[in-house]
């Protein structure tokens, strides 16, 4: 009766944190333990009465704010100083660019949306195909939830109930390996395909545009440095990211007004208020799981299909790039970590870090793959081409992230090796 209600839910199109409210009722009734009913409103208070969940909007504060300091256009610079001169410069500079700003932002579909603005139509004067553009613009967005500051990351986090600055630091290896797959496609696309070169720039150009981006570059370094060097939480150093971010944005870009700060404060709330009504729903909806021995059902199961630590992460692997395609990455991650993740740790004995980076990233891979693929309909729709066609052209890229995936997967050591 649950996993009814539940399907026939998303399939109506309701929001994945009252479908996941509402699953919980059924369960409940169904069940005929209305006793649970009295701890409903608790639970979820008590799933969001956690200090590392107010990293969430400070880190969301952290990207408003810079997005209104002009950081990206600076950063584009900064990139194209040091790589314009290549064959397929400006492909590289997409890469850089995302990258660094992936580093500041943590959301994918905000990165793609705004990048997709900066450097599609930059590109495509440039002579590149628009749909390789929008989609390599997206692939660029997919390192936004991997590189810290991740809020998927802190939501795994939470959920597992492993310290936030382990896994963020978990995420970082991933991130540059990512990266760098990436720049390898581009340079062998680039031998198969006439891409333009830039202009090749003066060092004094190029020490410029690096120190007119430094300060951007300081909030991620800062907030990293903080959490590394255990000079504070993950909240703490998101908050003095933001103040940093503000007094950039004030000072030294000039971009920044005092009127601009209700609008931001308002959308930094509202995406916040969804990213946490999502946490509260989940906490709601695995207490439920657990009390009708959910996990340990699906871990009879899991065991009689996969009998190694390995086969059980290549089980996860398809299962979690299906479920990715039709359900946003926190979404998705609310939904099986508290089934999988227990399997994952007392039965297969695997590192719940190692396992949180492989998921996270595992579902995120979902926001650009057909047939939803949330971050390609972004770049389609910003750039006004078929979401379909970029996901053919880009191709190489999907098959790039399936490959790190899979290495990230069975090699722990990436996720864990600066621990």
């Amino acid at each position: 009766m649950t996993l009814v209600a539940f399907l026939l839910l998303l399939v109506i199109g309701l929001p994945i944190g009252l479908i996941l409210c509402v699953a919980a009722l059924v369960f409940i009734y169904d069940t005929n333990n209305l006793i649970l009913l009295q701890s409903y409103p608790l639970k979820l208070f008590t799933s969001l009465d956690n200090f590392s969940l107010l990293a969430i909007p400070l880190f969301i504060l952290v990207g408003e704010l810079m997005n209104g300091a002009g950081i990206t256009q600076r950063l584009v610079q900064l990139a194209a100083a040091f790589v314009g001169a290549l064959k397929g410069g400006l492909a590289y500079i997409n890469l850089l660019a995302n990258m660094m700003v992936a580093s500041i932002l943590g959301s994918a579909t905000a990165q793609i949306a705004m990048m997709s603005q900066v450097m599609v139509p930059e590109m495509q004067r440039a002579g590149y195909d628009r749909a390789f553009a929008a989609g390599l613009t997206a692939y660029g967005g997919l390192l936004g939830p991997i590189i810290p500051p991740s809020i998927v990351f802190v939501v795994y986090a939470v959920l597992a109930q492993v310290a936030v600055r382990d896994m963020l630091v978990a995420g970082i290896l991933p991130g540059l390996m990512l990266t760098g797959l990436f720049i390898l496609v581009v340079a062998l696309l680039g031998r198969k395909h006439a891409y333009p070169v830039g202009t090749r720039q003066t060092w004094p150009a190029r020490f410029a545009a690096l120190r007119n981006a430094l300060p951007m570059l300081a909030i991620p370094l800062v907030i990293i440095g903080t959490i590394l060097g255990g000079f504070g939480s993950p909240t703490e150093a998101a908050a003095v990211g933001a103040v940093l971010a503000v007094l950039i944005g004030l000072f030294y870009t000039r971009s920044l007004r005092l009127r601009d700060f209700p609008l931001i404060l308002i959308r930094t709330g509202i995406n916040s208020a969804l990213v946490l009504f999502l946490v509260a729903a989940a906490g709601v909806f695995s207490w439920v799981l657990i009390f009708g021995q959910v996990p340990q059902t699906a871990a009879a199961w899991i065991q009689s299909v996969a009998t190694t630590p390995m086969a059980f992460m290549l089980l996860v692997l398809v299962a979690l790039l299906v479920v990715g395609t039709v359900i946003d990455g926190i979404p998705g991650l609310i939904m099986v970590v508290p089934i999988l993740l227990p399997i994952a740790t007392d039965v297969y004995g695997i590192h719940p870090l190692h396992f949180g980076v492989v998921v996270s990233i595992n579902l995120i891979l979902g926001l650009l793959s057909p047939p939803v693929g949330i971050g390609l309909y972004v770049a389609a729709q910003v750039s006004n081409v078929s979401p379909l066609r970029v996901f053919w052209v880009t191709a190489p890229f999907f098959l790039a992230a399936c490959l790190a995936l899979l290495v990230l997967a069975l090699v722990p050591w990436f996720s864990l090796a600066l621990l």
